[in-house]
């Protein structure tokens, strides 16, 4: 379709009310835009097509399709069992789906054999799980060097490579620490720079700051973002602290010294998108905007979970709010009743 019939459309449609897996999801021509329309040359980094996995009789994920466009980051959001790290592990390929394709790169991966896949992990994708996953017998730099000397680099591009991501971590000076020694915030940074050493072209974070401070955590989301703008990442990000979402969609990093900065800008980063989970299917695709702006019941549960039950009287923060001031919670029941 030419970007003449593209601008009529949006004309023409207000919205849009698209029927997915029995749930309706409201989304704005921008959003049609940006899935139908999107240049169909360039092959998607992750693409899902109608993906099932059960696990006895336990239906995780349902009919799951989408796709993570290059460069692109999208948030996935959920309560707990509703499927979230499940996904990224078929993405991975360490879960084979029950039904459905799974494309890397363009590639399917659902029956590929294991060596193949392993090389194709490799090479393009850097995985940021829960918990932490190094080797605690070793020191920062062989920590980091390990996934490179899995494929046989150099040596000295290997130190190279090390010393590059390390600095991008801020862990440069750390190199001959032993893991095991290092402080929360820095054992987490040191896992985002095992799964980024040699730039991959996909990353996948599970809840990259589950038990941090904020100020380990706002770290930990810095370095992502200078990950996704500076060397262009495209990103499955899953959280739970719904706050984490607009400050992803709302900063940006610039080159600099140091491997760059982190500032916030004055709209809303258009690469990033929200999908909601819940129980196992996709209840909401879209703009951060459309999210918080969403009246579907599930995107409310998400947002303003603590109307389910009466608490009396309860200080809450609103992620949303533009002054982020705390808000009480008979204003909230008030004002969204």
């Amino acid at each position: 379709m030419c970007f003449a019939q593209s601008a009529g459309l949006r004309n023409v449609v207000e919205r849009v009310k698209i029927l997915e897996d029995d749930v309706l999801i409201t989304q704005k021509p921008a959003m049609i835009e940006r899935d139908l329309f999107m240049n169909p040359v360039q092959t998607p980094a992750i693409k899902f097509r109608n993906v099932s996995i059960s696990f006895d009789d336990t239906q995780a994920l349902k009919n799951i399709s989408f796709a993570l466009q290059r460069g692109e980051m999208i948030c996935i959001t959920g309560d707990s069992n509703s499927g979230k790290s499940v996904l990224l592990r078929l993405a991975l390929g360490f879960l084979r789906p029950d039904e459905g394709e799974i494309l890397i790169n363009g590639q399917e991966i659902t029956a590929m054999e294991e060596d193949d896949l392993l090389a194709l992990r490799r090479e393009t994708m850097g995985m940021v799980f829960q918990d932490n996953s190094f080797f605690s017998g070793q020191t920062v730099y062989e920590n980091t060097a390990y996934r490179l000397d899995d494929r046989d680099w150099p040596e000295d591009e290997i130190e190279r490579a090390v010393v590059e991501v390390l600095t991008f971590v801020g862990l440069q000076d750390d190199q001959e620490k032993q893991a095991e020694d290092l402080s929360v915030g820095m054992k987490r940074r040191l896992e985002l720079a095992r799964a980024l050493i040699g730039w991959p072209s996909i990353m996948l974070y599970d809840e990259p700051t589950a038990g941090l401070d904020p100020i380990n955590s706002r770290h930990v989301l810095d370095l992502i973002i200078r990950a996704r703008d500076l060397h262009h990442t495209s990103s499955l990000l899953v959280t739970k602290a719904l706050h984490e979402i607009p400050y992803l969609a709302k900063h940006q990093a610039r080159e600099g010294e140091q491997g760059g900065s982190v500032a916030k800008v004055a709209d809303y980063v258009p690469s990033v998108h929200v999908r909601l989970l819940e129980e196992g299917r996709i209840a909401f695709f879209g703009s951060p905007q459309d999210f918080a702006q969403s009246s579907l019941p599930a995107v409310q549960h998400m947002l303003h979970p603590i109307t389910e039950a009466a608490h009396g009287e309860l200080d809450v923060d609103d992620p949303w709010r533009q002054n982020r001031k705390t808000r009480r919670f008979a204003d909230i029941t008030t004002t969204e009743t």
